[in-house]
């Protein structure tokens, strides 16, 4: 009986860590122009910032969701113009998307580091 009990506390635990595990999207990713961007949480929000690049220490975007998709907004750092976003992470792949009024779109893929 103690070792039933000891496995069942043992899988309770193993099994509440799945809940304090972090969202898909937090870490740091390559983005298409070969800088580090570090996306973290911020509030009830994940903060997109860049490590890496000319425009190192700027916060580029702030999106939320769960679960793998995400929406927000992205800021273009070189035309310093933001933009409606999105992003989709699938493995170690993110699918980054900024719109404007929602018809002219464009995309970008980055990966984890």
């Amino acid at each position: 009986m103690i070792r039933m009990t000891g496995l069942i506390a043992g899988a309770m635990l193993a099994f509440s860590g799945i809940a304090w595990a972090a969202e898909p999207i937090e870490g740091n990713w390559k983005t298409a122009s070969g800088e580090t961007a570090a996306i973290s949480k911020c509030g009830s929000a994940f903060c997109v910032t860049l490590k890496t690049g000319k425009h190192a220490g700027k916060q580029i975007g702030k999106m939320s969701g769960t679960g793998g998709n995400y929406s927000g907004e992205i800021t273009d750092p070189e035309a310093d113009k933001t933009y409606s976003g999105s992003g989709a992470v699938s493995g170690n792949s993110l699918k980054m998307k900024g719109c404007v009024m929602s018809v002219f779109c464009k995309s970008q893929t980055w990966t984890r580091l």
